[in-house]
């Protein structure tokens, strides 16, 4: 009696090996995470020299980051983690100086920068040097 019923069930359980990728079907649906300043090129566009800490926000939104040590300066961080792939991190640097708009760094670039940006990336090798400012002179 044994032998069968233990004849049906491993033909089933051989049956299972075959089929696709079943971990794949059962696993989880995982959601976008979306966090922090979504800046576009568009908006870094807008921004001019001598602007006003108000005509950024306006134009930008209020920053992640205002670090009380560094009053000068101003972070947007973004980083979005899709279900399934890599995670991308975008990161924009505003620096004042008197108030006032002095420079802008980091990954978003303005359009026009960013087609000579893709013209110089043509020319040069994948790795990238980003400035960073040096220690403020006292008087």
């Amino acid at each position: 009696m044994m032998p069968r019923a233990l004849l049906p069930s491993l033909l089933l359980l051989t049956a299972c090996s075959s089929t696709p990728d079943v971990t794949s079907m059962l696993s989880p649906y995982r959601i976008d995470v979306r966090q922090g300043n979504y800046v576009t090129q568009e908006m870094v566009a807008r921004l001019k020299p001598a602007m006003t800490r108000d005509q950024v926000r306006f134009v930008l939104g209020t920053p992640l980051v205002t670090d009380m040590f560094h009053a000068d300066r101003w972070d947007y961080v973004y980083r979005f983690q899709p279900g399934s792939g890599p995670v991308q991190l975008r990161r924009l640097v505003v620096f004042f100086e008197n108030d006032r708009l002095a420079r802008v760094g980091g990954d978003v670039v303005a359009e026009t920068e960013a087609t000579a940006a893709t013209a110089a990336a043509a020319q040069q090798p994948a790795t990238r040097m980003i400035e960073v400012p040096g220690a403020p002179k006292k008087d």
